[in-house]
């Protein structure tokens, strides 16, 4: 017969519900920001700075929710702002896209492009037509010119009309093909034809001297947004940078707490079952799997016939799952009944042992590697989904919510049952050892992608990466906390995982995937993290045979317990 704890239940509806709200928003939030015009590399600063601002928070509002005993206010408040800030991200307006160009006119056509980005190459590559819209400013001759070679006829009538003024501006669509040449800082890159509202395309050239003339151009190209658009020191100067860091910040700031204290009360309600954590949190994984099929199949079908992605239901969907979550958490019985009157001095005395600083290390090493996936595998199918025909690259949105799903349904959740019988088979430290090596075949696998699909397979290592990892985290915390510091420690933990290490991975990925080939990128994390693996489990042995007094076991019998599991 199985016996259902029915306080319990709250808890397994947070996971749920908070999962399914955050799932539909939170892993688009980096190509939204793309959409929105920021370069990767600026997406990667903001990355390195999110977590920052989670590492000061998770550990002050621990320490207050320990002090004050409010943990279950803090949550809820913590919430309150997750959803608010989340939502109106929706409103961030977006960087213009708009540059001005100078349209040069001879036997052929081009477009004089100076970029504030160092510009210094000649490229060629047939994957890379563009189309743009121009508005330039016409005279009498480059009317002439419109008429006699362009072939565009309704502008023959204006050059005799009556009412014809000298300047006026001329608006049209050119298809630009790849070839383009250099000179210093700017760029001509040739124009192919063009399309009026005749809807005819028009050879453009001129006989006799070079014609220029100046227009605005308006793109959605990366491209064209690399050459043309704003430097990224520029961009630090638009309100659109600082409104959407600002609310960034405020819900990373939300989302980390709930998460920490939600794990602190998760473990106290758990008692002396802490390993049945993997058996509450695979409701997230759940709730994350479903809503990412539905959301990323929701973004693509609304975005039908348009030019960028439409993210609005999404955001819908996320405020109403985090809302029906809030009101859940009035049903969690959590009272905090520990209590101790010198938290840093408990935290002093946790952070002599080598075993707990090796685990901090590790904490950075995994919080690395997870920036990768977080923040840029996504980027990088996206990239990868342009070489490999329009119809993938018109559901990539589907297959990135395929790609969540396969993540939960196919790792995540049946890892995060299987958890606690994993760590007592092998132990918390060879599961660390473990995570970092899978780590590395993961990343390396991607490094073999020619197209996006082929990393549905890959995903399910999600399993390691994501459940065995955050289970050993969470876990290994709980129990090495002295009573009373729980929230503490669990925020402290957190805090190093993405303050340090999530920071760090997406400073590292946002330069390194401006500068090199996404391929490349994963190929050389890969190798580093099964490099890193093979350390630590080498530091653990050592550690083992060398070790005096372990300053765990001042827990009696669930120290113990962990320091057995250890050892096995």
């Amino acid at each position: 017969m199985i016996l259902l704890n029915m306080d319990l239940i709250p808890m397994k509806a947070h996971f749920f519900l908070f999962n399914s709200g955050t799932a539909p928003i939170v892993p688009f939030l980096p190509t939204y920001a793309k959409q929105l015009g920021f370069s990767p590399l600026i997406v990667g600063l903001i990355y390195t700075f999110l977590p920052i601002m989670g590492m000061i928070a998770k550990p002050i509002m621990g320490v207050a929710a320990d002090r004050f005993r409010c943990q279950k206010l803090l949550f809820q408040s913590c919430l309150l702002l997750t959803i608010i800030s989340l939502f109106a991200i929706l409103f961030v307006p977006a960087i213009p896209s708009e540059s001005k160009v100078e349209l040069h006119c001879n036997q052929e056509s081009f477009l004089k492009i100076c970029s504030l980005n160092n510009v210094n190459s000649s490229t060629s590559d047939p994957n890379k037509i563009s189309y743009v819209m121009l508005n330039c400013n016409g005279n009498t001759t480059f009317l002439g010119s419109l008429c006699d070679t362009w072939g565009v006829k309704e502008y023959c009538s204006k050059l005799t009309s009556s009412e014809f003024v000298e300047d006026f501006n001329i608006e049209f669509k050119a298809k630009l093909i790849p070839y383009h040449a250099s000179d210093l800082d700017c760029l001509f890159i040739k124009i192919a034809s063009v399309q009026f509202d005749d809807k005819k395309w028009h050879i453009p050239y001129c006989n006799g001297k070079l014609l220029k003339s100046t227009c605005q151009m308006q793109y959605n190209s990366d491209a064209l947004n690399q050459i043309a658009n704003l430097s990224e020191v520029n961009l630090f100067s638009k309100y659109q940078f600082w409104i959407l860091t600002t609310l960034l910040v405020l819900s990373w700031i939300g989302m980390a707490v709930v998460v920490s204290i939600g794990d602190a009360i998760c473990f106290s309600l758990l008692g002396d079952f802490p390993n049945l954590y993997g058996n509450q949190r695979l409701w997230g994984a759940i709730g994350w799997g479903v809503f990412a099929i539905l959301s990323g199949y929701l973004v693509d079908a609304f975005s039908h016939g348009k030019t960028n992605k439409d993210y609005t239901i999404v955001f819908y969907l996320m405020a109403f799952m985090l809302s029906l979550n809030l009101l859940v958490t009035f049903k969690i019985k959590y009272n905090a009944n520990r209590f101790t009157s010198s938290i840093s001095k408990d935290i002093g005395k946790l952070f002599l042992d080598c075993r707990i600083i090796v685990f901090c290390i590790w904490c950075i090493l995994v919080g690395i590697c997870t920036a990768l996936i977080w923040n840029f595998l996504f980027i990088f199918l996206e990239e990868l989904s342009k070489g490999s025909g329009s119809e993938t690259k018109d559901w990539i949105k589907t297959l990135e919510g395929l790609i969540m799903a396969v993540q939960c349904f196919g790792g995540e959740l049946p890892f995060f049952f299987l958890s606690g019988w994993i760590l007592k088979k092998i132990g918390h430290l060879n599961a660390m050892s473990l995570v970092l090596f899978i780590f590395g075949i993961r990343f390396l696998l991607y490094s073999m992608l020619t197209d996006p699909w082929w990393c549905l397979p890959i995903e399910l290592f999600q399993g390691f990466t994501y459940s065995i990892l955050y289970a050993t985290m969470a876990s290994y915390a709980s129990l090495v906390a002295p009573p009373g510091t729980e929230n503490t420690v669990q925020g402290l933990v957190g805090a190093i995982f993405e303050g340090l290490g999530v920071s760090t991975g997406s400073f590292i990925g946002g330069i390194l995937f401006s500068k090199m080939d996404g391929a490349m990128v994963f190929r050389i994390c890969g190798s580093t993290a099964v490099l890193s693996s093979v350390l630590h489990a080498l530091t653990h042995f050592f550690l083992k045979h060398n070790q005096q007094t372990n300053l765990l076991e001042d827990k009696g019998h669930v120290y113990q317990e962990l320091i057995t599991l250890n050892h096995s």
